[in-house]
């Protein structure tokens, strides 16, 4: 036998098995291995914290616990935090650190032998190296593959599985060891600078088959429907379930949910969610990023490069200049140029100039007088009395007319309520401003809790999603705006 370092080495990502609290940590890290093995890898506090209020155990379960709990988890290795940027606008909201966190490679590894210790069956798959237009070519076979036997519709469900995947395992390993310290300190070398044009191509033509891809995928998406994806599913299962298993204890219902939650999953990739953007907007966002921060240090690089070579140039040609200099008189006239002068005097402050001529110099231009006041205490301007004038016929007008626009506005409004209703999906050509109108109604009835709000003039009203989910065109004067079909129920 062989007695190697990594052998005697204690586990730290153990310590939650056995800790003070590991009835907490357990819970959580079990939390993200189910997700896990439904594709999603990374999460946010938030999503913890709510899933665990679910239960009577994390009754008085607090989100500073959760975080606490979080935080030790990451100190022992079991999760990989990487902070959010991509919504933060402040340096408040930098300070405030929002993480998404991940298991590490050790944690799955243990909770996978945890699981095999509980006896808990939870589905497994094969890995194959895939590309996006494979899972393309998947979704094409949808309304095909769902009439077929449970059989096909099992080979085919653990083909696109596996390539979602690999997908996923793919880009994550890539973007995790590009956003390492190892990494970020090696693009700042010079050696950097020889493969840099290579590696962003090479960036560059992953985003070009994303954009080829996803959109069509998010296409297919889209056009599938949720009878049959429920069809589908329960084809799934019921392959699932006709696998003989020896020695297994078979639980349909994490079947299904595993088969639900994967396929949830691959949506919110493509989709997303009104909660959150997909998958694939972030790593667009993400690989996009790590072109410019490559592109910024390569610049870096070249920049200091060729500063400390231009300079050190241009230092030497100018002590050639000095010594061919024959009288001193001539080496300072030399520096003048050179260095400029060496206690400038800079006067300061609204000067208006006749001509903005570079070309110009002081002594062709006029002189400017400044009015010099005095600097005694008692001094004070003379203020010139006026009279306040009387504008109230002005503001009179002013007001009918505004009174008068309200009224017309108000008018073209109520000539688009349809009992009691404006359904935008039935609205025919209107103008910009009643558009603004409505939209800022919109706006104010979806920002309430209760989607309920009031007009301008008191009415009260509220906002009816369209249900099941349906788009329609909203035509104006000044161009179409594609929006959910809304109605604006009028109380």
């Amino acid at each position: 036998m062989e007695i190697h370092s990594k052998m005697i080495k204690p586990i730290q990502e153990v310590k939650y098995l056995s800790a003070d609290n590991a009835w907490r940590y357990r819970t959580i890290l079990r939390f993200f291995y189910i997700q896990y093995e439904k594709i999603k890898y990374w999460m946010y506090k938030e999503e913890v914290w709510e899933e665990l209020k679910k239960h009577s155990l994390f009754r008085d379960y607090t989100m500073e616990q959760c975080k606490q709990d979080l935080d030790v988890l990451v100190e022992w290795g079991n999760l990989i935090p990487i902070q959010d940027t991509s919504k933060v606008s402040t340096v408040e909201e930098f300070k405030n650190k929002q993480f998404r966190y991940q298991l590490s490679e050790y944690t799955v590894e243990i909770e996978r032998m945890a699981i095999r210790l509980e006896n808990i069956f939870v589905e497994g798959a094969s890995l194959e190296p895939t590309l996006l237009e494979r899972i393309k070519s998947h979704l094409e076979k949808f309304h095909a593959i769902v009439e077929e036997d449970i059989k096909s519709v099992g080979i085919w469900w653990r083909d696109l599985n596996t390539d979602f995947k690999r997908l996923n395992q793919n880009y994550q390993d890539y973007i995790r060891e590009l956003h390492s310290i190892k990494a970020e300190e090696m693009m700042k070398t010079r050696e950097f600078l020889v493969f840099k044009d290579k590696f962003i191509e090479y960036l560059r033509d992953f985003i070009k088959e994303l954009q080829k891809n996803t959109y069509g995928i998010e296409g297919l998406l889209r056009e599938i429907d949720e009878g049959k994806a429920k069809k589908l599913m329960e084809k799934v299962f019921a392959y699932e379930q006709s696998i003989p298993r020896i020695d297994m204890e078979v639980r349909g219902e994490d079947i299904f949910e595993n088969i639900r939650g994967r396929w949830r999953n691959l949506q919110e990739w493509f989709l997303g969610s009104p909660a959150q953007k997909s998958e694939r907007e972030k790593l667009f966002e993400i690989t996009n990023e790590i072109i410019r921060k490559i592109t910024r240090f390569a610049a870096q690089i070249a920049e200091s490069r060729n500063s400390a070579a231009n300079r050190k140039e241009e230092y030497k040609k100018l002590c050639e200049m000095f010594l061919a200099c024959e009288k001193m008189e001539d080496a300072h006239k030399l520096s003048s140029l050179a260095f400029g002068i060496f206690h400038t005097k800079h006067i300061r402050g609204s000067f208006y100039r006749k001509t903005e001529s570079i070309n110009s110099g002081v002594f062709d231009e006029d002189p400017f007088v400044i009015e010099i006041k005095p600097r005694i205490r008692a001094y004070r301007e003379k203020s010139m009395r006026t009279p306040i004038e009387n504008h109230r016929v002005q503001k009179q007008n002013m007001l009918q007319q505004y009174i008068q626009m309200r009224q017309q506005e108000k008018n073209i409004i109520e000539s688009y309520i349809c009992d009691q209703r404006i359904d935008f999906s039935a609205l025919p050509r209107i103008e910009s401003h009643v558009r603004a109108t409505l939209l800022r109604w919109l706006s104010k009835g979806m920002n309430s809790p209760n989607k309920r709000a009031k007009t301008e003039d008191g009415h009260t009203f509220r906002v009816v999603l369209p249900d099941p989910p349906k788009r329609c065109i909203l035509r104006c004067d000044d161009g179409d705006l594609e929006m959910p079909a809304f109605i604006i129920q009028f109380d």
